[in-house]
C-alpha cells in the first residue's frame, strides 16, 4: 500500500491511458480490501492509505485529460467537384491538409477529414452534400459555388467554410463580406475586374485577336454576368468583339468552339466555373486544334496545355482555409469572420503551345509571366 503512482506534466496519451487503468485497478483493489475491514470507522482510518496508492489527487486530472483526449478528434467533412484522382484535386489536399498540420492538427491524431467528390451530374453531389452533413461532422469545407449552394440546403447550422465562390453575396449565401453571419464564411476567388484584365492579357499576347469568345455554363456559374461585364467594356477599348459561349457539357464545347473557329482572328476567355474545369482538356484540345489563343483562369490550366493562365494561387486560399477551421475548432463563430479575397495572382505561360501558335516573340507573353513551362 505504500507504493505510489509517478505524476508529470508531459505524459503521452498513450501513458495516459495506461494510468487510468492503473487508477482503476488501485480503485478496485481498494474496495476489495475495505469490503474485509469492520466498520466504516476503519475505512475512514484508512482512507491516508488510499491517497497514497494514487500518489496525488492530481491523477484525477490526468486521468480526465486522457480521457478527453480519446473522446475529442475533431471532424471535417470536405466536399469537392474533382474526381479523388485528379492532379488538381490532390494538389488542394496536400494544401488543407499542409495549413492544419502547421496549426497543430494532424489527419488521424486529432483531426479526421472526410473527401467526398461530386463530378458526374447534379444528382450525384445532391447525394454527395445529403451523406456529409448526415455525418454532421464539426466543420464542412465547401469547394465551388454548386457545392456549397447544395450544402446550404441541406443544413443552416453546421459551422461551414466556403473556398473558390466567386460571389457569395450575389449567390445569396452570406449578406455581407465583412458579417456573413449564420454558419457560413470563406474566400472569394476572384475580384470581377479581374475579367477586363483576361482580355486585355490575351489582346496583348496575341495582338491579332479581334474577337474572343467567353466559355462556361450559365448552370454551374451563375455569377457570369458579373464577370462579362468588365470584359464588354474591355472588349471595347481594345477594339475586341466579345460574346457568349456555352459550355454545358462535351457535346455543346465541341459545337460552340468549332463554329466560333469558322471565322478567323478568334481568341477564347474560360471563366472559373466547375464546368470548365471538368472539361479542361478538351477545351485545350479545341483550342490547339483550332489555333485559338486562349487564356484561362487557373494555372492548372496552362499545366494542361492552356496557352496561359492569371488568377489566384489556390494552394495559397486552402492552406488560409484551414486557418479558419482551426479558429472554428477553437470557439470562434463563423458568421464572425469576415469573408476573405484572395492576396496571390499567378501568370503562367505555357510556351510549347505558344510556339505552336507562333507567339512565344510576344514582347509581352514572358514579361508577364510569374511561371514558364517549357
Amino acid at each position: 500500500m505504500g507504493t505510489a503512482i509517478a505524476v508529470r506534466s508531459d505524459y503521452t496519451s498513450q501513458e495516459l491511458r495506461g494510468l487510468a487503468v492503473r487508477v482503476k485497478d488501485a480503485a478496485g483493489h481498494f474496495a476489495a480490501w475495505a469490503a474485509g475491514r469492520r466498520g466504516a470507522s476503519m475505512i475512514r482510518v484508512r482512507r491516508r492509505e488510499f491517497l497514497t496508492l494514487l500518489g496525488s489527487a492530481a491523477a484525477w486530472p490526468l486521468v480526465a485529460r486522457a480521457q478527453r483526449l480519446h473522446q475529442t478528434m475533431r471532424r471535417i467533412g470536405v466536399l469537392m467537384p474533382f474526381a479523388p484522382d485528379d492532379p488538381e484535386a490532390l494538389l488542394r489536399v496536400a494544401a488543407l491538409e499542409q495549413g492544419l498540420r502547421d496549426l497543430g492538427w494532424v489527419d488521424n491524431r486529432n483531426v479526421h477529414v472526410d473527401y467526398r467528390w461530386a463530378t458526374e451530374d447534379a444528382d450525384r453531389l445532391r447525394h454527395e452534400a445529403a451523406a456529409l452533413v448526415a455525418t454532421a461532422p464539426d466543420v464542412i469545407l465547401a469547394n465551388s459555388t454548386p457545392v456549397l449552394a447544395e450544402l446550404r440546403k441541406l443544413t443552416t447550422t453546421v459551422p461551414t467554410v466556403f473556398v473558390q465562390v466567386t460571389d457569395p453575396v450575389g449567390s445569396g449565401f452570406v449578406p455581407s463580406l465583412a458579417r456573413p453571419g449564420a454558419n457560413v464564411t470563406g474566400f472569394t476567388n476572384f475580384e470581377f475586374s479581374i475579367s477586363g484584365k483576361w482580355l486585355q492579357t490575351l489582346k496583348e499576347v496575341a495582338p491579332a485577336v479581334r474577337r474572343a469568345a467567353v466559355l462556361f455554363n450559365p448552370q454551374t456559374a451563375p455569377f457570369a454576368e458579373a464577370l462579362l461585364q468588365p470584359i464588354e467594356a474591355a472588349g471595347q477599348t481594345f477594339a475586341v468583339a466579345t460574346m457568349a459561349a456555352t459550355a454545358a457539357d462535351a457535346a455543346t464545347i465541341k459545337a460552340t468552339v468549332t463554329a466560333f473557329a469558322h471565322t478567323p482572328d478568334g481568341g477564347l476567355i474560360v471563366l472559373p466555373d466547375v464546368s470548365t474545369t471538368r472539361h479542361r482538356d478538351q477545351i485545350i484540345a479545341l483550342a490547339a486544334q483550332h489555333r485559338l489563343p486562349a487564356i484561362y483562369p487557373y494555372r492548372y490550366f496552362a499545366v494542361s496545355g492552356g496557352l496561359i493562365s492569371y488568377g489566384t494561387d489556390v494552394a495559397d486560399v486552402f492552406r488560409r482555409a484551414a486557418g479558419y477551421v482551426d479558429r472554428i475548432f477553437k470557439g470562434e463563430k463563423p458568421g464572425d469572420l469576415p469573408v476573405q479575397a484572395p492576396t496571390k495572382y499567378e501568370t503562367v505561360v505555357n510556351l510549347k503551345t505558344a510556339r505552336a501558335l507562333n507567339l512565344d516573340r510576344s514582347p509581352m507573353l514572358l514579361a508577364r509571366a510569374d511561371e514558364v513551362i517549357e
